[in-house]
């Protein structure tokens, strides 16, 4: 427990050098409504451009994830999709989708339209599984603000997990790939991913420092009923603060964020509290309680209907 102190102690000596504000993300794919700020329904929208449908079927989501976003199935059906969002006043999309069975989310027939959203002023969020160069140039070319790519620093988590004979060197190659094509970068790292261990999380976040990316955005294991991880405790609080508090010391100068996926109720919020306590920059959809500890610790707070992992812009080192 000393161990943990002093760390978060460490951690916190480390967030002193940003601004003393923090981001609370609110985007319109989720509802949210508090007595601090309520948001737009669909300003920001999650597409999944496998439908239902992916190939991994990883332990912890096996696709039901992807039911809770818009579905398209041709570049045709994403199109009419991006017009809807731009007559409703939609500021943004988040493009992911089912992994095939090397781990890619298969974008690039759909790189014409994401450009055409791009000129047509939304932002364009992709989150896109492994990644090959000729892709991530395409990504490039065609203007996306942000890649968002899942580190896993754990061979066996990858091979068990996500069913992929990969291994944590080919999402560092991933990484990189797309820091040569100069992509923004947001890479995630799940806490917990085995099976409620802490097992390669803080070897991601090790590797993820060669990329230098714009925002490291942290989530926890949240296994989807049904799946077979259902009946898996969430990682330990105290575990999750002790990665929680390296990425903010192995990180000192990107913004970190803890991201929307987490386990819900009272876990929620202790697990919120601890992160504003080992110096995150952003929490997404935070609890009342959240919100009112922020204030209380002198932190101005400040509410955006984006993604999370675009704080970097604000939240960055001057």
């Amino acid at each position: 427990m000393n161990d943990l102190k002093e760390l978060q102690q460490q951690a916190r000596e480390v967030r002193r050098q940003f601004p003393s504000r923090i981001y609370f993300s609110v985007p319109g794919a989720k509802h949210y409504d508090t007595c601090y700020y309520k948001n737009q329904p669909r300003s920001f929208v999650n597409i999944s451009v496998t439908g239902r449908e992916c190939a991994c079927r990883c332990d912890h989501c096996q696709g039901r994830l992807l039911a809770t976003m818009e579905g398209v199935l041709t570049p045709r059906d994403m199109r009419r999709l991006v017009d809807r969002l731009l007559e409703q006043g939609g500021r943004g999309i988040l493009v992911s989708g089912g992994a095939d069975r090397n781990g890619e989310v298969p974008l690039f027939p759909y790189i014409e339209v994401i450009k055409y959203a791009k000129q047509m002023g939304l932002k364009v969020l992709v989150h896109t599984g492994l990644v090959r160069k000729e892709t991530a140039a395409a990504l490039k070319e065609a203007g996306v603000d942000q890649v968002l790519l899942d580190v896993i620093g754990d061979e066996t988590t990858i091979r068990r997990v996500y069913h992929l004979d990969r291994t944590p060197d080919d999402y560092l190659a991933s990484l990189l790939c797309c820091r040569q094509e100069g992509l923004k970068l947001a890479p995630h790292v799940v806490i917990g991913l085995h099976y409620g261990r802490v097992l390669g999380e803080v070897r991601a976040l090790e590797m993820i420092r060669q990329a230098e990316p714009e925002t490291l955005v942290l989530v926890i294991l949240t296994p989807g009923l049904g799946t077979a991880m259902a009946e898996v405790a969430p990682p330990p609080l105290e575990e999750v603060a002790r990665v929680i508090a390296r990425a903010r010391i192995l990180h000192p100068v990107t913004p970190l964020t803890l991201g929307c996926a987490r386990p819900a109720g009272l876990y929620k919020r202790q697990v919120e509290i601890t992160a504003v306590d080992c110096g995150v920059n952003g929490i997404a959809y935070p609890d009342e309680a959240t919100v009112a500890y922020a204030l209380n610790q002198g932190l101005e707070i400040r509410f955006s209907e984006e993604c999370c992992s675009l704080i970097a812009g604000e939240a960055g080192l001057s």
